[in-house]
């Protein structure tokens, strides 16, 4: 067995959801899911066919972010792996309709960050460990971090 890391190459501040489904018609069941919960959202979804023609299968609303997601799916190449990536919205507006759909198995994140996910590769094919999201943590917020945390949630009209 290797272990590879593969970057998720996106603009920096662009929103991803990656995740693990099972079966062909994950394309078509999360694009619905997409756009019956958020139908303001732009988004390309990609998925890794895992058996038969081994295809990256694809779609979503706006050509930009189709390519993108097709271009990291192939990246991956890791069986039943699935990547959305949005603009218009965040991963909280889709998250929970995207796990409701029967094929997704699971969310390795859902993140702006920079993202390196780790591969396992053997001779039958390539699976995703796990993932690097973002930075290392740096330490615990003090009051001034408290304050400005619960000032932008405000500011993004999550919390009241």
């Amino acid at each position: 067995m290797e272990i590879k890391i593969v970057k998720i190459e996106k603009p920096e501040e662009m929103n991803f959801i990656l995740g693990q489904a099972h079966f062909i018609k994950t394309v078509e069941d999360i694009h619905e899911a997409i756009v019956s919960t958020a139908p303001h959202l732009k988004f390309g979804l990609a998925f890794c066919e895992s058996s038969g023609p081994a295809l990256v299968r694809y779609s979503g609303n706006d050509e930009k972010l189709i390519e993108i997601a097709k271009k990291n799916a192939l990246n991956l190449s890791a069986g039943h792996s699935f990547i959305i990536f949005m603009e218009n919205g965040f991963p909280i507006n889709i998250l929970n309709a995207i796990k409701n759909v029967p094929e997704v198995c699971r969310i390795f994140c859902a993140t702006a960050n920079s993202v390196e996910v780790v591969i396992a590769e053997t001779e039958t094919g390539r699976g995703i460990l796990g993932v690097i999201d973002g930075l290392k943590t740096k330490g615990v917020e003090g009051e001034e971090d408290i304050k400005k945390r619960k000032e932008f949630l405000r500011k993004i009209g999550y919390k009241l």
